[in-house]
C-alpha cells in the first residue's frame, strides 16, 4: 500500500503542477467566476476546524465545509447567470491550490498547518469532480443527456456521490501508506465518517453551482453564509469537547501524581486501546467511549491505602479489583461524561465474556502495559502478548488479543 500511496501523491503533485502551469500560462477564464469561489474556498479554509473525534487512521480530523463545498461547486460549474463558463479541469485544480494556500497562511504564521497527506487527497478529488463535469458540459453532452431540468441536478448529485467515494478510496489508501493496515477496515472507517457532514457539504457545492447558473455570482454569499456560521458554531462546540478531553487527562493523571500508576501509564493505555479499536473498526463514537475509559480505568485505586506495586492491579484478589472498578466508575459518573464510559470502567473486573467490547479491550491492553511497564522491545512484546494469548481462554477476549498482536507487530499505536 505505501506503493499505492505514493503512486496517488506523485499523480497529484503532477495535477498540481500542470494546472498551476498551463493555467499561469494561458491566463485565468471568466477570471471574476474564479476569484469570487477562489475567496469562498480561502475563508472556508482559514476558518478550519479541528473536529472531536477520531480519523480511521488515528488522525485528529478536520474540516473545512465552506471551502469544500466552494471547491465541488466551482468543479461542477457550467453556466453562471444563464452563461456558459469557458474554465475547465486545470483552471478548477489550479483556482483551488491558490485559494487553499492562501488561506492556509494565516494559520501557517502559528506553526505549521498544512497536512501534506489531506492536501494532495483534496486536489486528486476535486480534479476527479472536474473530470467527471467538465468535459461533458463543454462538448455539449450533458444538455443533450439531461438538458436544463431535473436531470442536471441529477447528474451534479450523482457527481458528488462519485467525488464523495472516491475521496474516501483516496483517504483509505494514504491511510494504509502510513500505518501498514490493510486498506478494507480504513475504506469502511472512512465511509462511516463520512455518514454525517459528507453528505451536506456535496448537497451544498451541488446548490450553489444550480443557484449561481441562475442568479450568478451573488448566489454564493446568500448560501455560503449558512454554512459559515454552523462552521464557527461547530468550532465552539469542538472547543468545549477539547477542554472536556483535557479535563478527563488530568483527572487521569491523578493516580500518576499520587504515585499509584506509573508515569504515562493511563495516556499509553488509552493511545494502545484506540489503535486496537480501530483495528477491530469501532466506530467514531465508540472510540471515544474507549479512549475516555482508558484514562480513567485506575481511577479507582486512589480507595487503596497503600499503591500496589507498579499500578498492576491484575494480581489482586478479584474482590479487590470489582472494589476499584466500582469507585472508579462512581468517580467517572461525577465528571458528566457518556454513561457508557462508567459502565467500561465498572465492567473491568467482570468476566470477559460478560463485557462489552470497549470494556475487553481495556482490560487486555492494561495487562499488556503492566506487563511491559511501558518499556516495551520487541522480545518484551512479544512475551507479553503470548501471556495474553495463553490466558484468552479465561481473561482475554481472543479476537483482541490478537488484533493487539497486529497493532504491536506493525511498531506503534494507530
Amino acid at each position: 500500500m505505501k506503493f499505492a500511496a505514493a503512486l496517488c501523491s506523485a499523480a497529484a503533485i503532477a495535477l498540481g503542477c500542470a494546472a498551476l502551469g498551463v493555467t499561469a500560462w494561458r491566463g485565468l477564464e471568466q477570471p471574476w467566476v474564479a476569484l469570487a469561489f477562489a475567496a469562498v474556498i480561502a475563508v472556508g479554509e482559514a476558518v478550519r476546524v479541528e473536529l472531536p473525534g477520531h480519523e480511521p487512521d488515528g488522525r485528529a480530523p478536520t474540516s473545512a465545509p465552506v471551502g469544500a463545498a466552494g471547491a465541488l461547486g466551482y468543479a461542477l460549474l457550467g453556466v453562471v447567470g444563464g452563461r456558459d463558463t469557458s474554465h475547465g479541469v486545470l483552471q478548477v485544480v489550479a483556482v483551488v491550490i491558490v485559494a487553499v494556500l492562501v488561506g492556509s497562511a494565516p494559520r501557517a504564521a502559528r506553526g505549521p498547518s498544512l497536512d501534506l497527506g489531506h492536501a494532495l487527497r483534496g486536489v486528486l478529488a476535486v480534479g476527479f469532480a472536474a473530470t467527471c463535469f467538465q468535459p461533458l458540459v463543454h462538448s455539449g453532452a450533458l444538455a443533450h443527456w439531461a438538458g436544463d431540468g431535473p436531470y442536471y441536478a441529477l447528474c451534479l448529485l450523482a457527481v458528488t456521490l462519485l467525488t464523495g467515494l472516491c475521496d474516501a478510496v483516496l483517504g483509505a489508501v494514504f491511510a494504509a501508506g502510513r500505518t501498514g493496515r490493510p486498506v478494507g477496515p480504513l475504506l469502511r472507517g472512512q465511509l462511516r465518517a463520512r455518514v454525517g457532514i459528507a453528505p451536506a457539504i456535496g448537497a451544498t457545492g451541488a446548490v450553489i453551482a444550480l443557484a449561481v447558473a441562475v442568479a450568478g455570482l451573488w448566489a454564493l454569499p446568500v448560501f455560503c453564509l449558512p454554512l459559515l456560521l454552523t462552521q464557527f458554531s461547530f468550532r465552539r462546540y469542538a472547543s468545549v469537547r477539547a477542554t472536556n478531553r483535557q479535563t478527563i487527562a488530568s483527572l487521569a493523571r491523578s493516580t500518576e501524581v499520587a504515585g499509584y500508576t506509573p508515569h504515562g501509564h493511563a495516556r499509553r493505555v488509552a493511545e494502545l486501546s484506540c489503535a486496537v479499536g480501530r483495528e477491530l473498526g469501532l466506530t467514531d463514537p465508540e472510540l471515544t467511549v474507549l479512549e475516555y475509559a482508558a484514562l480513567m480505568h485506575d481511577i479507582g485505586q486512589l480507595s487503596l491505602v497503600d499503591p500496589v506495586a507498579s499500578g498492576a492491579t491484575e494480581p489482586l484478589d478479584p474482590e479487590v479489583q470489582r472494589r476499584i472498578a466500582l469507585l472508579g466508575a462512581a468517580v467517572v459518573r461525577q465528571t458528566g461524561v457518556a454513561r457508557e464510559v462508567a459502565v467500561v470502567v465498572e465492567r473491568q473486573a467482570d468476566p470477559f465474556r460478560e463485557q462489552p467490547l470497549t470494556a475487553r479491550i481495556v482490560r487486555a491492553v492494561n495487562a499488556y502495559e503492566d506487563m511491559v511497564a511501558g518499556k516495551a522491545s520487541v522480545e518484551g512484546s512479544l512475551r507479553a502478548v503470548e501471556r495474553l494469548r495463553l490466558g484468552s481462554a479465561q481473561d482475554y477476549e481472543p479476537r483482541v488479543v490478537e488484533a493487539l498482536s497486529r497493532v504491536v507487530a506493525r511498531g506503534a499505536p494507530g
